[in-house]
């Protein structure tokens, strides 16, 4: 057995030395070292040795093993240095040539639009208040004069969550939380950006969630003209200074007097056009003088002070600033639409 072990040595190392790549180097891996390889089926014969031969077959096999294993590691060593350095020069980077530009963002025009307005207002001595997405019915519809019998409060116009919580409908709960936060203290101008959600079929103009900014001033002397002026102020910086605005009769629950606002068309700058529908003119917002009942809830004697208010939609702004059609695409995540407010 011993002279079977060494001419199986001397044949593996003579095969090994002709060995022409990786594949075959473990191809002669598994015929001589495998469980079924040439080695193993000597050494099966080690039961018909005597006790006193076993040392001496097994000496001779374990050197017989380590032989070829050594010489199979060599080569495999020598193959994976020689593909390091293959891939080393295939994957050579010239650090002088000129790099690739990436290309880069800009800022979404939902937020490029309503950042211009926190600037606006913010240069108008208003400071941000922000308030949870997830409101109480309190919050959201009593303390703004919305009893739970009125209409505005049909559940189909709401995500309700319990009887007494919901997702905001408005911004205008966090003008509540302000006017609380100030103990009856004025003036108070804030201005609330946020989410809203409403119940709605998603189309060119409306969507189930969307964004709004709200307005408050509380003060003594408060009159309808420090709003319109206010909002004609706003206008002018959002849309240029040929902007108009005007004012319609409306209702809102927690403004009396309440009005809507119209700007004049960006488009044709008031003569007329399909985008105002021959009008010259396009709805921005609502806006009015706060309702005494309102102020009670906030916390202010409407005999000692007097507040404006408006609300917008930061969607509808863009549309008009920009000229868009559809609100949904501010949410397709479309490149090609997003792309062209980088240079805006």
């Amino acid at each position: 057995m011993k002279e079977r072990l060494e001419a199986l040595q001397a044949e593996a190392l003579q095969e090994l030395q002709g060995v022409a790549g990786p594949q075959e180097l473990g191809e002669l891996r598994v015929k001589y070292l495998g469980k079924k390889g040439a080695l193993t089926e000597i050494l099966r014969g080690m039961g018909a040795l005597s006790a006193e031969e076993r040392p001496v077959i097994g000496e001779v096999a374990n050197r017989v093993r380590g032989a070829i294993e050594a010489v199979i590691e060599d080569k495999a060593e020598g193959y994976r240095r020689a593909e390091t350095e293959l891939r080393l020069r295939s994957e050579t980077i010239d650090v002088t040539l000129p790099g690739s530009a990436l290309p880069t963002g800009a800022v979404h025009p939902l937020n490029k639009v309503a950042q211009e307005i926190e600037d606006i207002f913010i240069g108008l001595g208003y400071t941000i208040a922000e308030g949870p997405e997830v409101e109480t019915d309190y919050y959201n519809f009593e303390a703004l004069n919305l009893p739970k019998n009125h209409p505005a409060r049909d559940m189909q116009d709401s995500f309700y969550i319990t009887d007494e919580i919901l997702m905001r409908t408005q911004t205008s709960p966090v003008q509540i939380r302000a006017m609380k936060a100030m103990n009856g203290k004025s003036p108070l101008k804030v201005i609330c950006p946020g989410k809203v959600y409403r119940r709605d079929d998603d189309d060119a103009t409306h969507s189930f969630q969307f964004n709004q900014v709200e307005g408050l001033v509380v003060g003594k002397g408060i009159r309808m003209s420090d709003l319109k002026g206010t909002l004609l102020q706003f206008v002018q910086e959002m849309f240029g200074k040929q902007a108009r605005i005007r004012l319609r009769p409306s209702f809102f629950p927690f403004t009396e007097p309440s009005a809507e606002v119209d700007v004049t068309c960006s488009q044709c700058g008031g003569s007329g056009c399909r985008m105002c529908k021959q009008t010259g003119w396009l709805e921005i917002l609502g806006c009015g003088m706060v309702h005494p009942k309102v102020l009670e809830a906030g916390g202010y004697d409407p005999e000692e002070v007097t507040g404006f208010a408006f609300g917008m939609g930061i969607e509808r702004i863009a549309l008009l600033k920009y000229g868009i059609d559809d609100i949904r695409h501010f949410y397709a995540n479309d490149l090609r639409f997003l792309s062209q407010f980088e240079r805006m």
